[in-house]
């Protein structure tokens, strides 16, 4: 036999643990609660690192809320280009937070965790929830600047007129991902993470949106329109003589 002293070499053992967390417990909070059982535990010359999707959600878990944000900016960028207006963007960037809590809703009633498929489905919500709300804010803007009507009525008639093509629209995507819901078998509990956040998400948004988003607008109209007012009579008074 090999003495590992004398040799002047390290034996190094691995061993792999498989846990899985209880209902209603999330996976990042698993995840901490074992990692502090094991620093409690530490031993000189023993180590632990996580392996598979705890690696990767670790990894990319600090990096979810910085995603979300950043979709939402490129969101109000593009829509501030394509209104020319920094105002007008807005009610459909506050619409999406209405199917954010659809989608947490709709987990907290499965008791699902939010893990790296809910984030994804998070981030798709941003372009689903923004596009409900673009139909409106669209019509509403036209019938306002193009046909003069009153900001309430233009908000009202928008309303009306895509309630039809949202709830075709929202209905079709909700009913494409029911697949995904009702997974079963190997790496079903992905699936139906993804799935139900963002069949929930898109309930929530399709059932709120037509009564937020014309609130939205007709808000940030009335703000808009009285701060071209206000700078229009500054502009008055300063060329005056």
């Amino acid at each position: 036999m090999i003495d590992a002293e004398k040799a002047n070499y390290k034996i190094a053992w691995m061993c792999r643990l498989l846990g899985v967390p209880r209902a209603g417990v999330s996976t990042g909070d698993a995840m901490a609660i074992m990692t502090s059982m094991l620093e409690q535990k530490k031993t000189e010359g023993i180590g632990h690192e996580w392996t598979a999707l705890s690696f990767q959600e670790q990894r990319v878990g600090g990096e979810a809320r910085s995603v979300f944000i950043l979709a939402l900016v490129v969101v109000y960028l593009i829509l501030a280009g394509l209104y020319e207006s920094w105002t007008l963007p807005l009610p459909v960037i506050l619409s999406i937070p209405l199917a954010v809590l659809g989608a947490m809703l709709g987990l907290l009633w499965r008791g699902m965790d939010n893990n790296i498929y809910t984030q994804v489905g998070l981030v798709l919500l941003v372009g689903l929830g923004a596009k409900n709300a673009i139909l409106i804010v669209e019509v509403a803007r036209d019938a306002r600047n193009v046909e003069g009507k009153e900001i309430v009525d233009a908000a009202v008639l928008a309303a009306r007129t895509r309630f039809r093509p949202i709830l075709m629209t929202s209905f079709a995507f909700i009913l494409g991902v029911v697949p995904l819901v009702t997974a079963t078998g190997a790496g079903a509990n992905s699936r139906i993470s993804l799935g139900l956040a963002v069949m929930s998400g898109m309930l929530a948004s399709t059932c709120l949106a037509v009564l937020f988003v014309p609130s939205f607008f007709t808000m940030l109209q009335r703000y808009e329109e009285w701060r071209k007012k206000g700078k229009a009579k500054k502009t008055v008074a300063t060329s005056a003589p």
